[in-house]
């Protein structure tokens, strides 16, 4: 099974990533593609690496990396440098038997159905608010982490299945042994409008807890306020992942779309790297953590103050709960066996 992974990145992570290096727009397409993906921003190569070792040819395409895409374009004589030619012409290449989307917007309608007459399986994977039943009927299949969306997906008679997000152990080795330099962190989008509600018991919380705040996006907030006095700046990758790991308390909220469910890349960030996860309490929480031994919950700013200064306070409790988020007894969240449950899964589709 050929899996070809179509994928996105932020653009300010994009922007910051090739001002690091200079003259990296220029390199190859595959010294380009190495450097990015040993970022591990978002799930960077972590499903094409473990897919591969079960004898699954895949590659993941970045699609709006603009100097990465024209070098794959200059490399294979490509005069139309655009990004959804490029995207087609890199399908053709590589032959797929599945087209995996990991953002359902990227693609323009006709680009999704020329896809679908080259005769490749369509499937995406979402955990943001959803695009129209329309552009959701373009797929074949749909992937996600969002417990309610799998029956309204199904509803507007579009295949779906739920599939956890997970942590790709390979972050270890590349953090190394992190030095303990900070209380309480959170890294994330720090929006005050998009993400007012989740964002706002954070601001709260930090009135009377010493957190630190990295990420991205400040508008919403006044400069007096604790978000902005204690932003430390942005934080991607394997930055982001060494903030987590020298925290003793990583703070965690979810976004309104995921309504009443726990789902986000942080929960296993935050635990991957070892730290301990303090996180919105959500009803399937505990179908993901020992609540109260793997990870703490929180059902407002109040509590979270409380948890907080409770743990600050017993460093061996701490290290306890923190010790056992790192390898949970619930389903083992690493992408080694996400990518055997999403093998399955497509393999099934296929036949």
């Amino acid at each position: 099974m050929r899996v070809l992974i179509v994928d996105t990145c932020y653009e300010a992570f994009l922007r910051a990533h090739y001002a690091s290096t200079p003259g990296l727009a220029e390199q190859s397409y595959e010294h380009q593609w190495r450097k990015l993906m040993d970022t591990f921003f978002g799930t960077a190569d972590a499903y094409s690496h473990y897919l591969q070792a079960l004898g699954h040819p895949a590659h993941e395409v970045v699609i709006n990396c603009e100097p990465l895409q024209a070098a794959w374009a200059r490399e294979n004589g490509l005069e139309d440098a655009s990004s959804e030619r490029v995207i087609l012409a890199q399908v053709e290449a590589f032959r797929p038997d599945v087209v995996y989307l990991q953002n359902l917007h990227v693609l323009s309608d006709d680009t999704m159905d020329a896809l679908r007459r080259g005769g490749a399986f369509v499937a995406g994977q979402i955990a943001s608010e959803a695009p129209s039943p329309d552009r959701l009927r373009m797929f074949d299949l749909l992937l996600t982490s969002f417990p309610h969306f799998v029956e309204e997906f199904r509803s507007l008679g579009v295949d779906a299945e739920y599939f956890r997000i997970g942590f790709d152990p390979r972050v270890l080795a590349a953090v190394g042994a992190p030095t303990m330099k900070h209380d309480v962190v959170f890294v994330g989008a720090l929006n005050g409008i998009r993400h007012r509600r989740g964002n706002a018991t954070l601001a709260q919380a930090a009135r009377k807890l010493p957190i630190r705040f990295w990420g991205y996006d400040l508008r919403g907030w006044a400069p007096w306020s604790p978000i902005r006095r204690r932003y430390q700046g942005e934080a991607w990758g394997l930055s982001m992942f060494g903030v987590l790991a020298s925290a003793r308390i990583v703070l965690n909220r979810h976004i309104g779309a995921a309504r009443q469910y726990a789902n986000n890349m942080r929960l296993y960030e935050g635990t991957g790297v070892g730290s301990l996860l303090v996180t919105d309490a959500k009803v399937n929480l505990g179908d993901l953590f020992d609540v109260g031994r793997e990870v703490i919950s929180y059902r407002n700013a109040d509590e979270l103050v409380i948890q907080a200064r409770r743990l600050l306070d017993d460093e061996d409790a701490r290290k306890e709960i923190a010790a056992a988020g790192q390898a949970p007894t619930l389903p083992d969240p690493s992408y080694e066996v996400r990518m055997r449950d999403l093998a399955a899964i497509l393999e099934g589709r296929l036949r």
